[in-house]
C-alpha cells in the first residue's frame, strides 16, 4: 500500500555447528501469537502483505549480504511468494541467476483469503496484475500454493495427507517431484537437490 515497514534482522548462532541463523522481524506483522489466525480462529486479513514483506525481506537480505544460494527451499505458505519473486522480479540479480527453488507441500488446510487486493499488492518489478491472470481474483491459500508450484524447480511432499488437488496440480507440471520421503528425509533431500 506504499507504506514503509521497517525490516529488522536478528542474527543468532548455534555454537556446536557454527551455524548462523537470521530472523526477519517487523513489529507490525510478526508480534502476534498466531501465525495465520488469531486466538478465535479468524484468519488475519493481512496475511498476504505479511508473506510479501517476508519474501522481499529475505531476498533483499540475501542480496545485501552478497550470498549466492544454490538452492532455496521454501517451506510453508509464508514463503510461497519467494519462487515468483526469484524467477521474475529478481531474475537479473547475479546472486539468484543460477539458483534453484524447491517448494514443500504440506497438509495445512487454512481457510479464507490472504487479503484484499492481493494481486495488486504482489506487483513488484515486472510482476503486475496482468502477469498474474492465471490465478483466481479471490486469492486463497490454495491459490498461493499453486503460485509456488508454478515458479519452483522442484516440489517435495512434506506429509502423507497433501491436498489431492494440489498434489495433482504439482504432478501435472512435470517438474521434479519427491513424494513424502518419511521421517528420515536427509538422504532423500540430498539426492533430490542433486537432480536439480
Amino acid at each position: 500500500d506504499g507504506t514503509d515497514h521497517p525490516l529488522i534482522i536478528k542474527v543468532a548462532s548455534i555454537p556446536v555447528s557454527r551455524l548462523q541463523v537470521y530472523f526477519i522481524d517487523n513489529d507490525d506483522y510478526f508480534t502476534r501469537k498466531g501465525i495465520e489466525c488469531d486466538e478465535n480462529g479468524n484468519t488475519f486479513t493481512d496475511n498476504g502483505e505479511r508473506a510479501i514483506f517476508f519474501a522481499r525481506g529475505v531476498l533483499e537480505t540475501v542480496k545485501k549480504l552478497r550470498w549466492t544460494p544454490d538452492i532455496i527451499h521454501c517451506q510453508g505458505w509464508m514463503s510461497a511468494i519467494v519462487p515468483l519473486y526469484v524467477k521474475e522480479a529478481y531474475k537479473d540479480e547475479p546472486c539468484f541467476r543460477d539458483c534453484k527453488i524447491v517448494s514443500s507441500l504440506y497438509d495445512a488446510k487454512i481457510e479464507g483469503t490472504i487479503g484484499e487486493d492481493f494481486k495488486k499488492c504482489l506487483a513488484f518489478g515486472n510482476i503486475n496484475e496482468d502477469s498474474l491472470g492465471n490465478y483466481n481474483e479471490n486469492f486463497d491459500f490454495k491459490e498461493l500454493e499453486k503460485l509456488a508450484i508454478d515458479f519452483s524447480d522442484g516440489i517435495i511432499e512434506m506429509d502423507t495427507d497433501i491436498m489431492p488437488e494440489l498434489k495433482t496440480y504439482a504432478q501435472e507440471k512435470k517438474k521434479p517431484y519427491l513424494p513424502y520421503p518419511g521421517e528420515d528425509f536427509l538422504e532423500s533431500y540430498k539426492a533430490f537437490y542433486n537432480t536439480l
